[in-house]
């Protein structure tokens, strides 16, 4: 790998990555849309903004950047899914097919995409087996199968190195204030800011989840392993069990006089209720040595310290 193209490149994951590929002399090409350019940059990073859906635009950069891989981070989350099902479909799934195609024209050697638990669907057992069936109930999850399984067509039947993880719930400093799923990641920080917290969810709702840090752990294993290594074109990575009643418990270890509360929002529940409390990765540590080095404790202090900053 010489240069790598990464869509929604000026995110928080696009921008951690860029940062661990530049560490190993590995350009690259933070693709996003306008009003996300950073202050600053590396000069190993090309920054482009543009619309996913401007086949154009990216047959251009395929042209003239000449990526050798790509890392497809962009993607309209599920709220914002569920209100515009067009948009969800264009920007989460033709966009990817587009990249796909491309991808294929141009002879790039490796392909990531970013998936999720969501493309299971809602009442799945806990831990949730290897070959769970992936009957999502929403448009999000609905859009990142069908990627999922273009990606298994393209390596299948055109020799694209293709690779996706799904990922679980995200601890994360960087959960947008809408992202009203990231509930420990806000009552995280209202904590730190001496405010009281709502939880959107009942105290028992449980759900597998992975710190920041983790993920990018994870795509930089995965996508650095050797082909052999990898034998699925998907796969599921973990790190612990929480629920909300756990996120509140260990604020309160740590802030005795923190104030919170439970008030279950209805498209919340219905979402992470049905996600499992434990997803098995059986696979993806014994095929190409997946890890997690944060378990929940470890990620909570992370997140006080970063936001007591």
């Amino acid at each position: 790998m010489k240069k790598a193209l990464i869509t929604g490149g000026n995110g928080n994951i696009g921008r951690l990555l860029s940062e661990r590929l530049i560490a190993k002399n590995i350009e690259v090409i933070r693709f996003d849309i306008p009003g996300s350019e950073p202050a600053k940059h590396d000069a190993l990073e090309t920054i482009v903004t543009g619309d996913v859906r401007d086949v154009e635009l990216l047959t251009d950069i395929f042209e003239t950047q000449k990526p050798d891989a790509v890392y497809h981070l962009a993607s309209l989350l599920s709220g914002s899914s569920e209100a515009d099902m067009d948009a969800a479909w264009e920007i989460n799934a033709t966009a990817s097919f587009n990249l796909l195609k491309l991808s294929k024209a141009h002879d790039v050697g490796m392909f990531f995409f970013a998936s999720t638990l969501a493309s299971y669907g809602e009442n799945i057992p806990s831990p949730m087996p290897e070959d769970q069936p992936q009957w999502p109930e929403n448009i999000y999850g609905v859009t990142k199968i069908a990627v999922e399984r273009l990606g298994n067509y393209f390596k299948a039947s055109h020799g694209l190195d293709f690779r996706c993880l799904r990922f679980p719930l995200v601890i994360s400093p960087y959960a947008p204030p809408s992202a009203v799923t990231a509930f420990p990641s806000h009552a995280f920080k209202a904590a730190v800011n001496g405010q009281s917290f709502t939880f959107p969810v009942t105290p028992e709702t449980d759900v597998s989840t992975l710190f920041l840090l983790d993920v990018i752990n994870s795509i930089m294993s995965f996508t650095f392993a050797e082909k052999e290594q990898v034998k699925q074109p998907a796969y599921n990575v973990h790190a612990y069990y929480l629920s909300a009643q756990i996120v509140a418990d260990q604020i309160s270890k740590e802030y005795p006089e923190f104030k919170y509360s439970f008030e279950p929002q209805d498209y919340v529940q219905a979402l992470l209720g049905g996600w499992p409390g434990e997803t098995v990765d059986h696979n993806a540590r014994a095929d190409w040595g997946w890890k997690p080095e944060y378990d929940f404790e470890q990620s909570a202090q992370w997140m006080f310290e970063f936001f007591k900053q």
